[in-house]
């Protein structure tokens, strides 16, 4: 395993040997000899230490179960630890009012669980109505956000989720995610169910928003490709615990089996070289037209 970088002390996450578990209790005491036994306890995550910096897009690889959609879900207190703290702005999760914390956080899954019974202008106007922005601000915000996703030709805003196609329907989750200006944007597997095609371009255009906004990503996958893609920094889970982490251009080369096990994936279209051109290639993002699949 890569050596763990020190604590950030602007970190703008933060996991302080954070462990999650499920057992029917809230919070497991800090010493374990305070309490029974538990043979039906369930760890999720264990001992994570990990600090996320502003701007960076750390990408959690991992098998199905490994915990990380688990991280994610402690990050907007959808989840509380067990036993460590998970710090958001330096604040931990738990003193944050939680309403307050998600609307402060984008968040964009599988699918990208739009209210289906919404416009696509409603759906992004979501989050800053409920802020209580006035009626004008909403309407340019979502305007500017229709543009950057490069949905702004047509009649994209009055339609709804069942007459987009898949990656149209991702491109609205990105803007809903973004419209309220959250420095932080979580996702869940958001390319995951697309076909290959609508998922690879989405992927490229997604990389480069990303750096164009600056914001602070965590991203969730599987898939070894899009990690090396998208990622300014990879942590590799296995079992509930992190096993490696690394930067895309190195982290092919940590001598851990887990790594050598998704590197093996890697087919002669996925090799480190050409992924790393994919992501130089990168410079039409999603505001840049590049279809909307």
């Amino acid at each position: 395993m890569s050596a763990q970088p020190e604590a950030l002390i602007n970190a703008t996450i933060q996991f302080d040997a954070v462990t999650y578990s499920v057992n029917g209790t809230s919070r497991i005491p800090a010493s374990h000899s305070e309490r029974p036994p538990n043979t039906k306890e369930k760890i999720l995550v264990r001992d994570i230490r990990l600090s996320i910096a502003e701007s960076e897009t750390v990408v959690l690889l991992g098998r199905s179960g490994s915990g990380k959609t688990t991280l994610l879900r402690l990050i907007n207190r959808m989840l509380e630890p067990s036993s460590g703290t998970v710090l958001v702005q330096g604040r931990a999760t738990t003193q944050w009012n939680p309403y307050a914390l998600r609307r402060s956080i984008g968040y964009v899954i599988q699918e990208a669980g739009l209210f289906p019974h919404f416009t696509v202008e409603q759906n992004i106007a979501l989050v800053p109505g409920l802020e209580k922005w006035e009626k004008p601000r909403i309407d340019t915000r979502v305007r500017e956000l229709l543009k950057l996703v490069g949905l702004d030709g047509g009649d994209f805003a009055a339609r709804y989720p069942r007459q987009l196609s898949g990656g149209q329907r991702q491109r609205v989750g990105v803007a809903r995610a973004l419209a309220a200006d959250p420095q932080i944007l979580l996702m869940d597997e958001p390319f995951g169910a697309l076909d290959p095609v609508t998922r690879a371009e989405l992927q490229k255009e997604f990389a480069a928003l990303a750096r164009r906004l600056g914001k602070t990503i965590v991203f969730v996958t599987h898939d070894l490709r899009e990690a090396l893609l998208l990622a300014t920094r990879i942590v590799l889970l296995e079992h509930g615990k992190i096993v490696a982490q690394d930067a895309p251009e190195n982290f092919l080369q940590v001598k851990h089996p887990e790594v050598r096990a998704f590197a093996s994936c890697l087919d002669t279209d996925g090799a480190p070289g050409n992924v790393a051109g994919s992501r130089s290639d990168a410079d039409e993002g999603l505001a840049g037209g590049g279809g909307q699949p």
